[in-house]
């Protein structure tokens, strides 16, 4: 994009403005009552709960807690999750998808206490959550969406226009929703878990759970801590526990810049419902507003190009709102189940005492700590209204069946085309910061030349299932597109499921 002001490097506002206590790495086996593994908004919330419970609590985090989605989110706080609730009704009835809105909206209420509870300095706002619609298509959605709202008696109002400078159809708008600064509130909960006699240990990747009464959870360095009940909040869950978590949801990245912009920004929180999607909200930047917008979102690994969505946002920014600067880009990877409702409870039927949370859909700050809550009353043997909307074990043959043989066949068909594809580059044709599949040695491989002209060189083998890796051009990284497993390109692993990293080349 010409005279583009987006940086050259992703990095998040979020992570770049709060600093988050370091905690050493694991190394000695322990025993616990629960270890919590993954360090985002659904495993600090549940280790919170859970040592103010009393258990002995570990929470362990492959790399950095606040590392991963959380600190990479739009972090808004609602139960408008974009247009969803006509859809859930429609195949879940309204008493379910009432349950399934009330526990995010408890979910917020739950935040908006324990920022009140513990002084928590974090942003927070109370905002509208704004659905709008700019084409006659998708107006005849945001009106069904509001007839939603008003079988679940959900506070909200019709409007044919919106504060932003932007014709639109239609628009509806879901009162008393919130936003805030997620590090800055998530860096406050893991003060209260070490209050609470809670343990955390970071760059700690765990691989594997022995099943049993007491179940072991075992580290990549080999220590083991023996507990009551396990958790997984890994993102994408890293043990199974033959559940199929692969085969029944897919991984997709989504992008936000931050803008500075002179023009006067209304507040609220926007969402359109036309695709692709847009979303704005501001937040507090060295004393002005800096207005984040979010969208672009794609299945992982089948982006293409993908800083052409980094310039999508910013011409969309530059029209509505106008550009001075664009100080941050950053993008998110979510997961998305069959039915587009989380799994949160035991990981199989046969596991009751190891316990997952994922696939969010993008709405993890009210999705992940309703599992907090949630899991937390499974644990201590409480009966939750909600157990029975979000359990991994459910099955609804519509729309769930024809989703999943669609995803699973688009698995295959990566499969064999990237076993089949023989790329033209070789390393030697690569210009510096560029990566792309390349032949090398007669065989595929992935290569990447950084600014200094180093290579590094890769097998392109995923190692969770071994489908072929692409090259992501916006976040220098290697993504599969087959289950969404993410690698640096030094071959790191940066998402699961997979556990092992790219094996190097010699060169």
């Amino acid at each position: 994009m010409k005279n583009s002001k987006l940086p050259d490097f992703s990095e998040s506002y979020w992570k770049d403005s709060c600093q988050v206590q370091g905690y050493e790495t694991l190394s000695t086996d322990l025993e616990a009552d629960a270890v919590v593994i993954g360090g985002g908004i659904t495993g600090i919330t549940t280790a919170y709960l859970l040592s103010k419970e009393g258990l002995r609590v570990i929470l362990l985090d492959g790399s950095k807690i606040l590392n991963g989605t959380t600190g990479h989110t739009t972090a808004k706080i609602t139960s408008q999750h974009g247009v969803i609730y006509d859809e859930l009704i429609q195949h879940f009835g309204v008493e379910q998808t009432r349950l399934y809105y009330e526990a995010n909206n408890g979910a917020l209420n739950f935040i908006r206490s324990m920022i009140n509870d513990h002084q928590i300095d974090c942003d927070f706002s109370e905002e509208d959550a704004i659905i709008y619609a700019e084409s006659e298509t998708y107006l005849k959605q945001v009106q069904k969406e509001y007839d939603a709202y008003k079988k679940l008696n959900i506070s909200s109002e019709y409007s044919e226009s919106i504060a932003l400078d932007m014709a639109v159809r239609g628009a509806v708008s879901m009162k008393n929703q919130a936003q805030f600064h997620p590090v800055k509130y998530l860096a406050a909960l893991t003060q209260e878990i070490t209050k609470n006699g809670g343990k955390i240990f970071e760059n700690t990747t765990a691989v594997d759970v022995e099943t049993g009464n007491r179940p072991r959870v075992v580290t990549k360095d080999g220590y083991k801590i023996t507990c009551r009940h396990a958790v997984i909040a890994s993102h994408f869950p890293f043990f199974d526990g033959a559940g199929f978590y692969f085969a029944r949801m897919h991984a997709e990245r989504s992008y936000a810049i931050g803008v500075k912009t002179e023009s006067d920004y209304p507040g609220g929180m926007y969402l359109s419902a036309d695709s692709p999607t847009r979303s704005l909200r501001y937040t507090n930047y060295n004393g002005e507003k800096l207005i984040i917008v979010g969208g672009e979102s794609h299945q992982t690994g089948q982006g293409m190009c993908t800083s052409k969505h980094y310039e999508a946002l910013e011409a969309f920014s530059e029209k509505v709102i106008g550009v001075s600067e664009i100080p941050y880009r950053w993008s998110a990877q979510d997961l998305i189940t069959l039915d587009k409702i989380p799994y949160i409870g035991p990981i199989t039927a046969h596991h009751e005492n190891i316990l997952v949370a994922t696939g969010y859909r993008k709405w993890g700050m009210t999705n992940g700590t309703a599992a907090g809550l949630l899991i937390k009353d499974l644990i201590l043997e409480k009966k939750n209204p909600y157990a029975d909307v979000f359990t991994p074990s459910r099955f609804k043959a519509y729309p769930s069946l024809k989703t999943m043989v669609t995803e699973n066949a688009d698995v295959a068909k990566h499969l064999i085309e990237g076993k089949l594809e023989m790329p033209d580059k070789t390393p030697g044709d690569l210009s510096p910061d560029e990566g792309a599949a390349v032949t090398y040695n007669g065989k595929r491989a992935g290569a990447y030349k950084d600014k200094e002209g180093k290579l590094y060189v890769l097998d392109t083998t995923c190692t969770h299932l071994g489908c072929e890796v692409e090259w992501n051009n916006a976040e220098r990284s290697w993504d599969c597109p087959c289950h969404g497993s993410r690698f640096s390109f030094e071959g790191e692993v940066l998402e699961g499921p997979a556990t092992e990293p790219l094996e190097k080349l010699d060169q």
